[in-house]
């Protein structure tokens, strides 16, 4: 089964690559590796949600906002390399949290992220991971992660 066919099956749609904002671009490839910029929860042109965690968003939401970052890092790694099936390993994950004080459960939020990739990819999506907490963050977003991947 294709990673196109098992994202029906999951009934997961890649958002459209985004657009970087600034001077940068949103996934470069050196090698076998591909990097993207850090992602953002975005969805039709807008964050999902804003402000930190907990305090202005939920856990759940955070996960979730991390799960659409995420998809919007794969969509980044397709218009990159072309197809999804081209991915060997996800090497790492960085998830960095826009967190309230004392807040001290970044791993959690980051679970919205990895728990998607090994859902779509499997062992091949198992992956090392830092998650952190962040005072402020882009556009006052809850999460913002990048991904390396390995390229077969």
């Amino acid at each position: 089964m294709t990673l196109s066919e098992k994202l029906i099956e999951l009934g997961i749609a890649l958002p459209p690559a985004p657009t970087p904002v600034g001077s940068y671009v949103a996934a470069t490839t050196s090698g076998k590796t591909v990097y993207t910029s850090g992602m953002l929860p975005i969805v039709d042109g807008a964050l999902c949600c804003a402000g930190k965690i907990p305090g202005d968003v939920s856990v759940e939401c955070g996960q979730k906002a991390a799960r659409i970052a995420v998809l919007n890092g794969l969509a980044a790694i397709q218009a990159e390399i072309g197809s999804l099936d081209n991915i060997a390993k996800i090497i790492r994950i960085n998830v960095f949290v826009n967190s309230s004080a004392g807040f001290f459960d970044q791993a959690a939020i980051a679970n919205g992220a990895s728990n998607t990739l090994v859902e779509i990819f499997g062992d091949v999506g198992k992956h090392t991971r830092c998650a952190v907490g962040m005072a402020e963050l882009p556009l006052n977003t809850p999460v913002e992660l990048d991904i390396l991947a390995e390229i077969k």
